[in-house]
């Protein structure tokens, strides 16, 4: 039979509110695959977890609940401990570079725990800063201060001497405005896409250990075998191609959170180097403990270095790559 002899129905899921750039982006995906495949692949899109809520998604798309679906690994925490390398306090130096090492890193060691997806793409939002009600300026001035940050982003805080909090990110504005917690540990972007700038007026830039969300386009696997051969390779070509603009997204969208974070006169508190080294010393630990963990799972300690040591080399790597291709950040070396 002729591989579209038939219509093949996927459903993607995606928590971000539909205005969102990561919501955009995913409906450009969608109407590039249907219209790519001559209509035979038709898709029913649910944004702003319509479908599946964040903590859910990956659930739901080895189930098949959803054909496809976005999320980050630290809803599920524990669950993909390999890929949680890549959130270690190593200071992605641009949220560009942090894009393309998630997927350098996926393609070299392919991590046997997604073995139950097909991942069509990762990606990662700029590195997390410190935003919050009181300005922190030294590591004595987080302590008591209770900082909305999931999972291993939480070890961060806690080594920083702060107190995290695993509020979902939709409740967040409400719970700083209130004063439940006392700030967020996000990129520059979220001061815009979710009004923290309205209630948090000071930033610490933390882009020296600031780690980034392991970000993922996932398909279930089984569903994905079962395509026919042209349909995969359309699938394949988008998801090279998405993974370049999802990247250029999540660092073109820190401009417009700068900017917004400005007009709202959010201060920008830099560190001096002196104190970014304190700030690094402190978060060792947590890069320790992942070890630490990772061979109580049966992982070497030699193999464990070997991902540390990966990531650091292609985060220099790709930075000059982002040099030489001219793209702004807002933050990493000043050209």
């Amino acid at each position: 039979t002729n591989a579209y002899s038939e219509t093949i129905n996927l459903k993607v899921a995606n928590y971000f509110p539909p205005p969102s750039g990561q919501s955009k982006i995913m409906q450009e995906f969608i109407d590039e695959l249907e219209a790519r495949t001559g209509g035979k692949v038709k898709v029913r899109y649910f944004p702003g977890g319509a479908l599946l809520k964040a903590p859910a998604t990956i659930k739901g798309v080895e189930s098949g609940i959803a054909d496809i679906g976005l999320a980050h690994i630290e809803y599920t925490a524990g669950r993909f401990p390999v890929m949680e390398v890549c959130e270690m306090p190593l200071g992605y130096p641009t949220g560009w570079v942090a894009n393309q090492v998630m997927n350098d890193f996926f393609n070299k060691f392919q991590p046997k725990e997604f073995d139950k997806f097909k991942v069509l793409w990762w990606h990662a939002n700029s590195p997390s800063m410190l935003i919050t009600k009181k300005p922190v300026r030294k590591l004595e001035d987080l302590k008591g201060m209770t900082i909305r940050a999931p999972g291993r982003m939480g070890d961060v805080i806690s080594a920083l001497g702060g107190t995290p909090s695993p509020t979902h990110i939709m409740e967040t504005y409400d719970a700083i405005s209130k004063g439940v917690i006392d700030g967020v540990f996000t990129p520059y972007e979220t001061l815009r896409t979710f009004k923290f700038a309205e209630v948090a007026k000071y930033v610490t830039v933390t882009q020296a250990m600031g780690p980034s969300y392991p970000f993922f386009v996932a398909m279930n696997r089984a569903k994905y075998e079962k395509l026919p051969v042209d349909v995969k390779e359309v699938l394949d070509t988008l998801a090279g191609q998405y993974r370049e603009r999802m990247a250029m997204m999540w660092n073109g969208a820190e401009f417009p959170g700068e900017a917004f974070g400005k007009k709202q006169g959010v201060e920008f508190i830099e560190l001096s180097p002196e104190e970014t080294a304190r700030w690094v010393e402190a978060t060792r630990p947590v890069i320790d403990n992942y070890i630490k963990d990772m061979v109580s799972k049966g992982f070497s300690e030699d193999e464990i270095n070997g991902w540390l040591k990966y990531i650091e080399e292609r985060s220099a790597y790709q930075l000059e790559r982002q040099k030489f291709y001219q793209i702004k950040s807002t933050i990493g070396p000043p050209e």
